[in-house]
């Protein structure tokens, strides 16, 4: 029987900090050559791209792959398809708006707690839509911040954003004028946003900033951070291989000639199996390349397989029927 989760059995049946857990082993898996991922295929018609974004992993028993429609005007939309990695029988057809949302805040979380400073108490948000929302929630779960700054382009967005920070996880929250002074503000900045021109320069870090450059689209022609950020910074990427091949983060710099690929080797699981240092200083910057990957879907399709049997949600169905 294949198992159907709509966007409100997902929603109902995650939990930030279970799947930061589930994230962080995928990460490790991968290290530790326990999983698949290759790099996504793309196939383009018109001004639209759809990504098939698959991964397989032993200790989940499981393969899967997301089909990403990356459409005009910054829309996108998703389902996760998986199956037994055993006898190939489909698994699951999932929603994949909810659970992008939640394993996108998680990798962060995951990342941030592995390379932000013990002393890291402001966390800067650049971006006010749900992604942002999500990622104050899952980077609560693993840091203990005593403020956040933020902004966005849309001023009441901001302010309610702010609002719901306050009266739900008690943290203090201000919005400042822009980017810049968010910047400065920040010992850990996440950027948010769909832009395709740089929103963050680096000419702005501190040292000892950690940042977390999340929002721009898997287009290679699209970035958040400014050249001088990236070069000016350690940087982690999810998978080498998926960041220099869709990366605006990645591609523009080293078009630019500013860094080679080297730049992007470090991958999150490495530094998390201890393979490869991260931070390596109080006043280094560091930076986290989210560009997503197939591997934190399945691990967070597999979650969502177990839990939703565990209490009997979701809907099922014979597809050989």
């Amino acid at each position: 029987m294949t198992l159907i989760l709509t966007r409100s059995d997902v929603l109902a049946l995650l939990r930030f900090e279970d799947v930061i857990a589930a994230v962080e082993q995928a990460h490790l898996d991968l290290a530790h050559a326990r999983a698949a991922l290759p790099p996504p295929a793309a196939a383009v018609l018109g001004d639209a791209t759809f990504l098939a974004m698959t991964a397989a992993s032993a200790p989940a028993g499981l393969a899967a792959v997301k089909l990403l429609a990356d459409l005009p005007g910054n829309r996108q939309r998703s389902t996760v398809l998986a199956v037994s990695a055993e006898t190939g029988a489909c698994a699951a057809l999932i929603d994949g708006a909810a659970l992008t949302r939640f394993r996108t805040a998680a990798a962060t979380a995951v990342a941030t707690r592995a390379l932000a400073r013990p002393d890291a108490r402001v966390l800067g948000l650049v971006g006010t839509g749900p992604l942002a929302e999500a990622h104050v929630h899952a980077l609560s779960a693993v840091r203990s911040f005593t403020e956040v700054a933020l902004w966005g382009r849309t001023p009441g967005k901001a302010f309610d954003l702010a609002a719901r920070i306050t009266a739900d996880l008690g943290l203090p929250a201000t919005v400042l004028a822009g980017p810049r002074e968010v910047t400065l503000a920040s010992d850990v900045l996440c950027t948010l946003t769909p832009s395709r021109e740089p929103v963050v320069r680096g000419a702005w870090f501190l040292p000892g900033l950690h940042v977390n450059a999340v929002g721009a689209p898997p287009r290679p022609d699209h970035r958040e951070i400014d050249t001088e950020g990236v070069a000016r910074a350690r940087v982690v990427v999810d998978a080498s291989a998926t960041a220099l091949h869709e990366s605006g983060e990645a591609l523009l710099p080293i078009a630019e000639g500013a860094v080679t690929e080297d730049h992007f080797r470090l991958e999150l699981g490495d530094v998390l199996a201890g393979l490869a240092p991260g931070r390596q200083s109080a006043e280094q910057i560091t930076l986290f390349n989210s560009v997503g990957v197939g591997l934190q879907d399945l691990a967070t399709a597999r979650l969502l397989i177990d839990e939703a049997a565990r209490r009997g949600l979701g809907t099922r169905v014979d597809l050989a029927a």
